[in-house]
């Protein structure tokens, strides 16, 4: 065999994070799979940084594989949210190589996830990134700024009648973008945290509190307080709760909603923009080498983080 002909037949990989029986950091791993091609309507993105979300704790921990949420034969793909480069598009897809683009994949039971150096993603689910923005920044919005506007959008307008909204967990990634955004719709916002996350919350431009209180007209429940949130609204109010698999009943006339949040490439594109502008803040708590992956879970394992730690390949 030739030089050429063995540089032909050898394979291109990339590596991901993964675990085959999780049990925590410790059982995460890195593998080399070959790089594939994107389908119709697909890219593939060459990651740049992809943050450490709650979620990904939990999958890591084989919570979803307990709940029968996951049927992996070999291992289960680690991470959502991502920023990168396509380098590499199906038929059908507009977005030429070579674009900054960001975004999430959701569900639990898939081989990969964006802790890699490469994803296939539908182009459908990715938002151009906005010239001015790091990727690394980037990488750390798209799972929590298009979770918070979706569960904005449950949440509703305002009204004469319904003006004064609770946030909880407003120091936190999901809820401090529900704080700017349900104020971008009429919403008196009070953001609930800890005394010492007022500045921040303040800074956010809406009021704070250390107790939920009482006799709210709606709360968005981003700390996932669950009961004790709900106890917070008035008769005939709204709720809305970010834990699909804990759906609170109704009671008191109150509306309760609980937010699935799915990727949106078109909700995605103009939250990169805010941020971009510094309207919206985007917090990366530290970068570290995607090989370091299971030292970064167990970093996030030990809480007290603000901000998210972003792996990069």
């Amino acid at each position: 065999m030739t030089m050429n002909e063995m540089t032909t037949t050898t394979q291109v990989t990339s590596r991901r994070a993964v675990v085959r029986e999780p049990s925590g950091p410790q059982s995460i791993e890195i593998v080399e799979v070959p790089v594939a091609e994107p389908a119709p309507a697909q890219v593939r993105v060459k990651v740049a940084a992809a943050a450490i979300n709650p979620v990904d704790m939990g999958v890591a921990g084989g919570i979803f594989h307990q709940l029968g949420m996951v049927h992996q034969p070999d291992y289960t793909g680690l991470g959502w949210d991502f920023a990168g480069t396509i380098d590499a598009a199906g038929p059908g897809v507009e977005l030429p190589v070579g674009t900054r683009v960001a975004g999430f994949i959701d569900g639990f039971d898939r081989d990969q996830g964006s802790h890699a150096e490469h994803l296939l993603v539908p182009a459908a689910n990715v938002a151009v990134v906005p010239d001015g923005l790091d990727l690394v920044e980037a990488a750390a919005v798209p799972l929590n700024a298009t979770a918070a506007a979706q569960l904005v959008d449950l949440l509703g307008e305002a009204s004469d009648k319904a003006r004064r909204l609770l946030v909880t967990g407003a120091a936190g990634a999901v809820g401090a973008y529900v704080a700017v955004l349900a104020r971008d719709r009429g919403w008196q916002v009070t953001g609930m945290a800890r005394a010492a996350d007022e500045p921040f919350v303040r800074g956010l431009g809406i009021d704070f509190t250390t107790e939920s209180g009482q006799g709210w007209d709606a709360v968005a429940d981003a700390g996932a307080l669950q009961e004790n949130a709900l106890r917070a609204v008035r008769d005939g109010g709204r709720f809305v709760g970010v834990q699909p698999a804990s759906r609170l009943p109704e009671e008191r006339g109150i509306t309760v909603e609980v937010l699935f949040a799915h990727p949106d490439g078109r909700l995605l594109a103009p939250l990169l923009a805010r941020v971009a502008t510094g309207e919206l803040p985007a917090r990366v708590h530290a970068v570290t080498p995607l090989d370091e992956a299971a030292g970064a879970y167990e970093a996030m394992a030990k809480g007290g983080i603000r901000g998210r730690i972003v792996l990069v390949p």
